[in-house]
């Protein structure tokens, strides 16, 4: 059975451009893939805790008794059995100040973890990921491709680009809406056309 992890991030709830871009992709990919088992977690109705020095520290075998620090390891480790199991990853990454929210940021410190989702050998780091389809709805309040005028500010994609690239994921896509603050015609415009694309995806 294909498994989906559906992961949301925005703060803006149903007003979220990305919250709509991503339900539509699993909406596409549900009727696509008879069967398919998805898990759903919101980062913003849900939050993990940043890391800390003692959730680091217990993580690698230091005593703590404190029953916060033990919750917050518990939860970081089904984060991340959420994300090992997935076969695909639908992910909603709006831009926050030029790159990712600070919840999606906390979720992605889960994932990335050595031994888990890369190791380091003699070569250097190798992806342990590879495996996964990881589908990336992005929505920008501007204009940040290359050759734009606010290119150098560009810290979302080229970031989960670099993160998941990291742990060997190869199959990436993204689906963005971009200039969605520019004016309610180009929010429109943008969010229509990422919608079309997200009915055009090829099954799982």
């Amino acid at each position: 059975m294909t498994k989906l992890l559906h992961i949301d991030s925005s703060v803006l709830g149903p007003h979220s451009v990305s919250r709509q871009v991503t339900a539509a992709i699993v909406d596409r990919l549900r009727q696509a893939t008879p069967g398919v088992e998805i898990v759903y977690r919101d980062l913003s109705a849900s939050p993990l805790a940043h890391l800390s020095g003692a959730q680091l520290a217990a993580a690698q075998g230091a005593p703590n008794p404190d029953p916060t620090v033990q919750q917050e390891l518990a939860t970081s480790s089904a984060v991340l059995a959420e994300f090992l199991a997935a076969d695909i990853v639908v992910l909603g990454a709006p831009m926050y100040n030029f790159t990712i929210p600070s919840q999606l940021k906390a979720w992605i410190d889960r994932i990335l973890v050595a031994g888990k989702t890369f190791k380091y050998g003699a070569q250097g780091p190798e992806g342990l990921a590879g495996d996964k389809r990881v589908i990336v709805a992005i929505s920008r309040g501007g204009f940040y491709g290359p050759g734009s005028p606010a290119e150098a500010l560009e810290h979302l994609e080229s970031y989960l680009r670099g993160v998941f690239g990291f742990i060997g994921v190869t199959k990436l896509e993204f689906i963005s809406a971009d200039g969605i603050q520019i004016g309610p015609e180009h929010r429109e415009k943008a969010l229509a056309g990422a919608l079309q694309a997200a009915t055009q995806l090829h099954a799982a």
